[in-house]
């Protein structure tokens, strides 16, 4: 499996008073991989999501990242997260947000440039100097995907990046994204309920109750 970026096997993820988020959900993510996880509220997407970013572990099964190094160099090298909730650093200006992963992996001269050259290319460029507590939840969620990138990771895992974005927004959104990831061999992995995002991966995981049901196109995860 020395193509996959991420590799879960068996994964189960229970929580307390007996509630189970995942059972027994086989994966793979593979370089350059566009996969849309799609399912009903609470099936286990953001779960599933957490644990192949290495931010939770699994009660249950295996997950190992052989494509991208050691557990501790996982982030913020060579994984971008965006989370659902809101994750900017209230303290922090949005170039400064941005930038923050390129000061904490020791480059802090590239962070500024780095981040208004992304921020710019998300439209975005007159927010810079803003603080979060100033932006709409939309904007937030579009410089939260700005900072997953700034470090040029090999694997992006987003949580409904497009949920508060109106259609044509998150159309102008999206592109920008998958443009900027054309050609770098970086995954990405969307937990959408947007059924416009999902129709533009090419491959989809349908959650329930916990479990991978379905994966289209089938790829062997053995």
């Amino acid at each position: 499996m020395s193509d996959a970026l991420v590799l879960g096997k068996g994964l189960g993820r229970d929580f307390r008073r007996g509630v189970a988020a995942l059972r027994d959900v086989h994966c793979r993510v593979v370089s350059g991989a566009r996969i849309a996880m799609v399912g009903p509220s609470g099936s286990g997407k953001t779960t599933l999501l957490h644990i192949l970013g290495g931010l939770d572990k699994p009660t249950a099964g295996t997950v190992e990242w052989p494509g991208l190094g050691p557990f501790d160099e996982l982030r913020p090298r060579w994984i971008g997260i965006v989370f659902q909730s809101p994750s900017l650093f209230p303290a922090l200006t949005v170039v400064q947000n941005v930038g923050l992963p390129l000061v904490l992996a020791g480059h802090p001269a590239s962070a500024e440039p780095a981040a208004k050259a992304l921020l710019a290319s998300f439209g975005l460029d007159e927010l810079g100097d803003k603080l979060p507590e100033e932006l709409s939840g939309g904007q937030s969620q579009r410089v939260a995907m700005a900072r997953a990138l700034v470090m040029k990771p090999k694997l992006v895992l987003a949580d409904e990046p497009t949920g508060q974005l109106d259609s044509i927004t998150a159309q102008f959104f999206f592109d920008t994204v998958l443009e900027r990831l054309e050609g770098t061999g970086t995954a990405l992995v969307v937990a959408t309920h947007d059924e416009a995002v999902a129709a533009r991966m090419a491959t989809r995981w349908t959650m329930d109750h916990g479990r991978l049901v379905s994966e289209w196109p089938r790829q062997d995860a053995a």
